[in-house]
């Protein structure tokens, strides 16, 4: 037991050293109370065109499944809030996509973390997730103790906000495990919920993802739907509105990772030049973000659709 408690200590070190701003540790366990709520949210068919969300059910609630002889979930919180942000009058990206993809700033982190474990403490096996594999990250990251999930979904920290990236290693070592984030302090607070455009979050602290201003400039493949015309308020790629309107984020302060300080021109264009983009252009301003998963065609029909 005491060695559970020096190496989760030794753990919690590495991390901060290589910039996390939080690590949490929980036991490797079934997810109960999940297992209903995803199953549902899948019936309700609020993953609208994701069907890769209904493959993997059960690994995505039993990291047993993931990894053999599976013992703790490692998760951790890295900042993303920026300390520029876009012009007012021009078409807008998600803040957490200004800067290099994030999944694979944070996948190489962990993978020094991994390598510091195994020098540290000995053999030991494990896999490392940046959103990319069947892991629910914010059901761990709230059992091991990092926040609680607000009424848009995100996880929010108390005096820190909800602008940052959520990463998890799973484990076949036994830690000393956290304490789970049990209360909810968005009390009566339904700013998010007012303030998507799209009404997409629901009261009963559910998102309908199909809704989601995200889903339809990421996501969906095919044209965005009629119905939707004019309530993007400029969104070309992802959306913060509800992390923005949120009471929370007032804590937030910028981060200090140098890959995501944005292109000089993201923050600079306006409408016009986005209208106006081109291929080069495109692959210059975004060669390593994670804006060319929409690729150069599909932005430029997320802008046009704003446009018109």
């Amino acid at each position: 037991m005491k060695n559970n408690q020096k190496y989760s200590n030794l753990i919690k070190q590495e991390a901060k050293r290589l910039g996390f701003e939080n690590c949490g540790i929980s036991k490797a366990d079934f997810l109960e109370e999940e297992a209903k709520n995803l199953e549902m949210w899948l019936k309700n068919g609020y993953h609208g065109n994701m069907q890769y969300m209904e493959n993997y059910f059960d690994k995505r609630l039993d990291p047993r499944l993931l990894v053999d002889g599976a013992k703790s979930v490692i998760s951790l919180s890295f900042n993303y809030f920026p300390e520029q942000i876009q012009n007012n009058d021009t078409y807008k990206i998600a803040k957490y996509a200004y800067g290099e993809d994030y999944h694979h700033v944070l996948k190489s982190k962990l993978k020094e973390l991994t390598i510091f474990i195994q020098e540290n403490i000995g053999e030991v096996n494990g896999r490392a997730f940046v959103d990319s594999a069947p892991v629910l990250e914010r059901a761990w990251a709230q059992k091991s103790g990092l926040g609680w999930r607000g009424k848009h979904s995100l996880l929010i920290q108390k005096n820190k906000g909800s602008f940052f990236f959520l990463a998890e290693l799973i484990l076949d070592l036994e830690l000393e495990y956290d304490t789970p984030f049990k209360t909810n302090h968005c009390g009566k607070c339904t700013r998010c919920v007012d303030a998507c455009p799209t009404q997409a979050i629901l009261l009963n602290n559910t998102v309908d993802g199909s809704k989601c201003i995200s889903y339809f400039t990421i996501e969906l493949k095919e044209e965005i739907p009629k119905s939707v015309k004019g309530k993007f308020e400029d969104w070309m790629f992802g959306c913060d509105i509800c992390q923005d309107v949120c009471p929370w984020n007032r804590f937030s302060k910028p981060h200090y990772e140098e890959k995501f300080i944005p292109n000089p021109d993201l923050l600079t264009s306006m409408k016009k030049d986005w209208e106006e983009i081109t291929e080069t252009v495109f692959k210059r301003v975004f060669k390593k973000s994670a804006v060319k998963r929409t690729k150069f065609a599909g932005l430029q029909r997320n802008i046009k659709f704003l446009k018109n």
